[in-house]
């Protein structure tokens, strides 16, 4: 298992795409910080980056990749390899390659320009949003062999979790403005691995101030070590959940 996964993870890092990719936060994250007079102000820009682009770039490379990786995924099936350590083998080199894209293109400029906590809490919620989304990509590769319609599941999902779903909880909280609907707005965040790893960035730069009764009722549950671990562990469900999901469909489907 452990030499797939190096043969998986060498052979993406030598991808032009994750090179692109890393390159473009390298510039970008230094640009932030160089422009943003603050660490704090370049977090909060990198921010809204982070949790439209890395979802994105990740769900679309691992669908693509999968699909690529059929001929040599069915050679291995051939071979006396539970076919479970080869979709985890996959999962974990294209996920961890990613996430070290993503460390090394944001993770630098913080050190170098001295970034406080908020920055490491930014880099384990883009760390967690890839696994998520590679999870969901290869949730959307196993469930049909066509890859135009695997990667435009893959998109539709991207599109429904970082811009639909903030859209549907908008117009639930106008239509029932009258209502206390604090603690329901909570529970609507647990369901968007996106909106978690917004709040828990938003609470430790102190913007919950802006954010009214919704705000200190999140300071007060997230705001605590206890619940930003509660919020990363929420995450963690998101990406064991469609792994393992995918993971049944690939062990039982003929490839």
């Amino acid at each position: 298992m452990n030499k797939i996964i190096k043969y998986v993870f060498y052979d993406i890092i030598r991808n032009k795409i994750v090179l692109a990719y890393t390159l473009f936060l390298l510039l970008l994250s230094f640009g932030l910080f160089n422009l943003g007079g603050s660490p704090d102000k370049a977090i909060l820009s990198l921010l809204n980056l982070v949790l439209l682009t890395v979802p994105l770039i990740s769900i679309v490379f691992a669908t693509t990749h999968f699909y690529n990786s059929y001929e040599f995924m069915e050679l291995l099936v051939a071979q006396p390899i539970n076919r479970k350590k080869i979709f985890m083998s996959e999962y974990l080199g294209v996920a961890c390659s990613l996430s070290g894209a993503f460390i090394l293109g944001v993770g630098v400029p913080m050190l170098i320009f001295g970034a406080s906590i908020t920055g490491l809490y930014l880099l384990l919620t883009g760390v967690f949003i890839t696994f998520i989304f590679v999870a969901l990509a290869f949730l959307a590769s196993v469930i049909t062999r066509d890859k135009a319609k695997g990667i435009g599941i893959a998109l539709l999902l991207w599109f429904y979790f970082a811009l639909i779903y903030d859209g549907i909880v908008l117009i639930i909280l106008y239509a029932f403005a009258d209502y206390p609907l604090e603690s329901a707005t909570l529970a609507m965040t647990a369901l968007n691995p996106v909106d978690l790893g917004r709040i828990i960035v938003l609470l430790n730069l102190d913007v919950s101030a802006l954010m009214g009764y919704t705000g200190a009722l999140y300071k007060s549950i997230l705001g605590s070590l206890w619940g930003i671990g509660l919020a990363f562990g929420l995450m963690l469900v998101w990406a064991v959940v469609p792994l393992a999901s995918s993971g049944r469909i690939f062990s039982k489907r003929d490839l």
